[in-house]
């Protein structure tokens, strides 16, 4: 493993009044300034990509197109979306027209909230490092990078690149464990995002609670697969397998256990052991190199370990274990009960429960019952399903036919509800994360003469001119409506489409007449 020089724990507080000495320096209030960074930053990324692959494997054992296709691509995509747009998204904007305040100007002005802190996790330390540096830049932003410990390799590399392609009075790196992530915390940012646990997430609101800092969580947690007998079978195999095994499921969006139909648990079993097959030929299977990710840590594989260790279900693939080599196989666990260990936390790891249930209504039911989750993928071909499961769940996201794709997804946020987190990034979305929106009036002296009722002394002229600004109310109800559902938009644009077809039918008909 790589050793990581951690950055000394009095340095901490002299980089964040330096950061916040670039910021108050103008330097990032030019677009084109921004711009230059972020193309530096995008260059960073491609210009390394190699050594970022070597630093990767070298921390995670992940193989050279899991990287590629999920984190280096995925990075300069984000740094390049940010450099293309962000002229648009910091143009100032004007609200919905009121002929109240017009005449005010009213203007919303998309402004920097200084110098913010970046906490980066372990899976994906490149894609969620300079991810969200590519919108804090793009935003006007000064930021600390913080990336994770049990990643040294890849710190370690971003430690020596960063400087050389970033403007170390706006961007710097921290690196180091406890101590020096506590340092971080004491001090008063002005946002901050992490990427992590639950458990560090409690800690890190409650530092930012001390100086009243704005905080972006994007936690975990278990994301369910709920699978209906009327699916592509052979599609969801695939897909699902693939969520699990890349980065050895080290992923937050992973599909952590999945809820079938009783009957049709064996049949989806059969199908899975069938693409582990092609998946992973020969007798090596994932053990292989350069075929399958390794856990992160010792501790992680544990962890995980445990898990297994525990459960009460039925290892129908996998199960294979190697301490040194921090091995964990693809592992499919059937017959899985609702108390078991595997259902106790989120698993993180390459272990996939599947929990059968009677029918999709016990499905939602457990989905429930626990946590919302990060995200939930339902494999269904029926609309119905598709529907029901939508309306009667809440999740941070919600893919049907796919997983873990959907944070890569051009215009879609990304983030949690409730302990899966708060707040969004990629894309605009990491934008609005770190930009304040200031509102600004320029009002002219004379408006006073509509307005001057404002001012005491208050009388009844005054009260009636004051109700003015009234704005008058609909009807009021006279009971709850008649149907609680709300009609889709599909139907709204149904109506529509036939009335236009029986306009023009009339209008031919009328033609026809006058021809005749």
């Amino acid at each position: 493993m790589a050793e990581l020089a951690y950055t000394p724990v009095d340095e901490i507080p002299k980089i964040h009044a330096e950061l916040k000495a670039g910021f108050h320096s103008g330097k990032l209030k030019s677009l084109e300034y921004r711009k230059y960074q972020l193309l530096q930053l995008a260059y960073l990324v491609q210009e390394n990509s190699e050594r970022i692959e070597k630093a990767l494997q070298s921390d995670l054992g992940r193989p050279a197109l899991e990287s590629r296709f999920i984190e280096i691509n995925t990075t300069v995509g984000d740094a390049l979306t940010a450099y293309e747009n962000v002229e648009k998204w910091a143009k100032p904007e004007k609200p919905p027209f009121s002929l109240n305040f017009t005449l005010m100007k009213p203007t919303i002005y998309k402004e920097a909230k200084g110098v913010v802190l970046i906490v980066a996790p372990f899976n994906y330390p490149v894609w969620l490092t300079l991810g969200p540096l590519a919108g804090a830049i793009a935003a006007g932003n000064c930021a600390v990078l913080k990336p994770a410990e049990t990643t040294p390799a890849v710190s370690s590399l971003f430690a020596e690149l960063v400087p050389k392609y970033l403007d170390s009075d706006l961007v710097r790196v921290v690196n180091g464990a406890v101590a020096e992530t506590t340092k971080i915390l004491e001090l008063p940012w002005d946002h901050i995002l992490y990427t992590g646990s639950g458990r560090v997430a409690k800690i890190v609101s409650a530092a930012a609670a001390k100086h009243l800092t704005p905080v972006t969580l994007e936690l975990g947690g278990k994301s369910p697969v709920i699978i209906d007998p009327n699916c592509d079978l052979e599609s969801a195999a695939s897909r699902i397998l693939w969520g699990k095994v890349v980065n050895a499921g080290q992923t937050c969006v992973a599909p952590d256990y999945i809820l079938v139909p009783r009957s049709f648990q064996d049949t989806l079993v059969d199908a899975l052991k069938k693409k582990y097959q092609e998946f992973y030929p020969g007798e090596e299977g994932a053990k292989k190199d350069d075929a399958y990710s390794r856990i992160v840590t010792k501790q992680a594989w544990g962890r995980i370990k445990g898990l297994l260790d525990g459960t009460k279900g039925n290892v129908v693939l996998g199960g294979e274990v190697d301490e040194e080599g921090k091995y964990i196989a693809p592992t499919i666990v059937k017959d899985v009960p609702g108390d078991d260990s595997l259902m106790s936390e989120e698993i993180f790891g390459p272990l996939l429960p599947i929990v059968p249930v009677e029918d999709i209504d016990e499905a939602i039911r457990y989905v429930n019952a626990h946590d919302h989750p990060l995200a939930l993928y339902v494999f269904t071909k029926d609309e119905a399903v598709k529907r029901k499961v939508l309306t009667s769940t809440q999740s941070g996201a919600f893919s049907v036919g796919e997983v873990l794709l959907h944070p890569g997804v051009d215009g879609l946020p990304f983030g949690g509800i409730g302990p899966s987190g708060s707040g969004f990034h990629t894309g605009k979305y990491t934008f609005d994360t770190f930009t304040h929106l200031r509102s600004a009036l320029d009002s002219p002296g004379w408006l006073d003469k509509l307005l001057g009722f404002r001012y005491p002394p208050y009388s009844d002229k005054k009260l009636k001119a004051a109700d003015r600004f009234k704005r008058k109310l609909p009807p009021k109800p006279t009971g709850p409506p008649s149907s609680l559902t709300t009609t889709s938009s599909w139907s709204k644009w149904w109506v529509f489409a036939l009335a236009i077809a029986v306009a023009a039918g009339l209008t031919r008909r009328r033609a026809a007449g006058l021809t005749n």
